[in-house]
């Protein structure tokens, strides 16, 4: 079901419970197996045993029934129906759109308009599910061009930890990623902690609320007033190696500084201290887009 309702064609999307248990047989078989012997089989199922890294088809324990799937039929065969039944999703119209509206959620704004998504739809459809030709048609559209004069997307908070940090260090390389996983958790949006498949919200109101931005401003300041241990390995003994966040960098005066609105501007000609002028920006209402 999650294949169809999240990854796939997308809620009402015309999709049935048959569907749903068709899908369920064609999968049969398919699975992990971390031993590294090859599953006991009978002579005549041998050759159809697939191993490729700790994925594994086990034909021993497929369904080799007919299927009716979406409207087609799938013959019972093996792995090749798991093929055969993902090309049917994939090139599905539901898919199409499903998978444009996630990308210009992601990228535009938490309600894209329509337009867009039926253009991005049409190349998806169009070029069987290229991906990059897809995005091509995301950013040359005005649409997208529009939602970059406003207010912009709401960062999530993976965006927002990891642009302070690019920011702040452009290419230098992190040696501890410890206090950024560690802001992550505060911020609830910790690696892999998400425990649905759904994945964690592409949604501002998500992320926008009084104690969420709160923990933004603290961790702002940890990140605006020094390494923050960024730059201290992970090991016994080990001391910080020398590094201060330069936020106020080339890419500022050449590109962000435009961006930003009188109140801002205003707000950051208060600092008293680079620490200080480092933590309002990352705090601004701008960076947070």
């Amino acid at each position: 079901r999650e294949i169809m309702e999240l990854h796939t064609m997308g809620v009402g999307s015309g999709y049935t419970q048959a569907d749903v248990e068709a899908l369920a047989r064609i999968l049969t078989g398919v699975g992990i197996d971390f031993k590294p012997e090859d599953p006991k089989l009978k002579p005549e199922l041998q050759s159809q045993l697939v191993r490729e890294g700790a994925f594994e088809f086990n034909p021993a324990r497929h369904d080799y029934g007919d299927k009716t799937f979406l409207g087609h039929q799938i013959k019972g065969r093996g792995i090749a129906e798991v093929d055969e039944a993902l090309d049917i999703l994939c090139r599905h119209p539901a898919t199409a759109t499903h998978i444009s509206k996630q990308l210009a959620t992601y990228f535009v704004s938490d309600n894209p308009p329509d337009a867009l998504v039926q253009h991005m739809a049409q190349t998806f459809q169009k070029t069987d599910g290229d991906i990059a030709a897809v995005m091509s048609t995301l950013v040359h559209a005005p649409e997208f061009a529009a939602s970059l004069k406003g207010a912009g997307k709401f960062k999530d908070p993976m965006l927002y930890v990891t642009s302070s940090v690019r920011l702040a260090y452009d290419n230098k390389v992190i040696l501890n990623t410890l206090p950024i996983q560690g802001w992550l958790n505060r911020l609830s949006e910790g690696l892999f902690n998400h425990e649905t498949p759904d994945g964690y919200s592409m949604l501002s109101a998500a992320w926008n609320g009084p104690g969420q931005m709160m923990l933004r401003f603290e961790i702002a300041r940890a990140i605006g007033s020094g390494s923050a241990g960024l730059f201290k390995p992970n090991e016994p003994n080990a001391v910080d190696q020398p590094a201060f966040p330069l936020v106020m960098n080339g890419l500022y005066f050449s590109n962000i500084r435009q961006s930003l609105s009188p109140t801002t501007l205003a707000a950051l000609d208060q600092a008293v201290s680079p620490q200080d002028w480092n933590t309002l920006f990352l705090s601004s209402p701008e960076f947070m887009h």
